[in-house]
């Protein structure tokens, strides 16, 4: 994720500039349980549409300080273009409403694992749909993922739903968004705007029918409600412009903080439980991700 009006420091390096700008972001999206934490008692629906609608201003605003809103006149005139846009969001309003939910109904260790197992997926998409050569290593962590989680279904009696939907709906996301012919920021406002009618109807619909939390249950939730635009598009901002200043393998190292930090604050934070079989599994995840990142840093080295 890159805006158009951020130039590369440099060529083929990192630079400490767009260091901060991914870490800021990965930190941010680590403790986003905290926040979400302290909506459970809102449904995850209603929270996903507080999210979606709330995100149009702000990044609307970077948009018109940027001076690319043009761009997304140009993308609306573009019939292909806005369907594009239109898969890209539904998939991230999946993503979205999968994570609320989990987060609040005490499944933030699944949570974790799923975007853990997105790298591996990702790698593996790119092998069956764009024909990608895998390297051994590749082969092998993708081998150790799939065996995790058939050890957690065998465990739990049902696949891990949860961890799943996370990662195929962001991987799939990535996917088609790396075909939407617009900036990241522009890419995201597009998205958002599409999704902010039906948004505004269903929070209009609660609040007529007296079940809305935006001003009827005081003004903690109002806050924590208005606050979700910021917490959405702000980190996903701050990682746009991050990204452009950092090479690929550097950001495929650093996406682990996050889910790292989302592990640590289940188990020691939310008391998730955490026994031996999501021991077992964490650990084969852990082991491919070793693989894939080893695999990942020789061929840059390489090229």
């Amino acid at each position: 994720m890159a805006t158009d009006t951020v130039a590369p420091d440099v060529k083929n390096g990192d630079s400490l500039r767009g260091f901060g700008f991914a870490l800021t972001a990965y930190l941010f999206w680590g403790v986003l349980p905290l926040y979400m934490k302290t909506m459970a008692h809102i449904p995850a629906i209603e929270v996903v549409a507080h999210r979606i609608l709330w995100s149009v201003p702000v990044a609307g605003i970077v948009l018109l300080a940027l001076g690319r809103m043009g761009d997304i006149k140009v993308a609306l005139s573009s019939p292909r273009t806005v369907a594009m846009a239109s898969l890209t969001a539904t998939l991230v309003t999946i993503n979205w409403g999968t994570y609320v939910w989990a987060i609040s109904a005490g499944h933030s260790l699944d949570a974790a694992l799923g975007y853990f197992i997105n790298p591996l997926f990702s790698i593996a998409l790119g092998a069956v749909l764009l024909k990608e050569k895998l390297a051994p290593l590749q082969i092998a962590a993708i081998c150790l993922a799939a065996a995790a989680v058939v050890l957690l279904t065998i465990e739990a009696g049902t696949v891990p739903w949860v961890a799943l939907t996370l990662t195929l709906s962001w991987g799939f996301y990535a996917f088609f968004r790396k075909t939407l012919p617009v900036g990241a920021n522009q890419g995201f406002f597009l998205e958002v705007l599409l999704l902010c009618i039906p948004a505004i109807l269903y929070i209009l619909y609660l609040e007529a029918r007296g079940e809305g939390h935006l001003y009827r249950t005081g003004i903690s939730d109002t806050a924590l409600l208005l606050g979700c635009g910021l917490v959405t598009a702000l980190p996903l901002m701050i990682f746009a412009n991050g990204a452009k200043l950092l090479r690929l393998s550097t950001i495929g190292i650093m996406q682990y903080i996050a889910p790292t930090m989302i592990f640590l604050i289940a188990v020691f934070l939310f008391k998730e439980p955490f026994g031996t079989t999501q021991m077992t599994a964490f650990s084969l995840i852990w082991a491919g991700l070793v693989l894939y990142s080893w695999s990942m840093l020789r061929q840059s080295r390489a090229r």
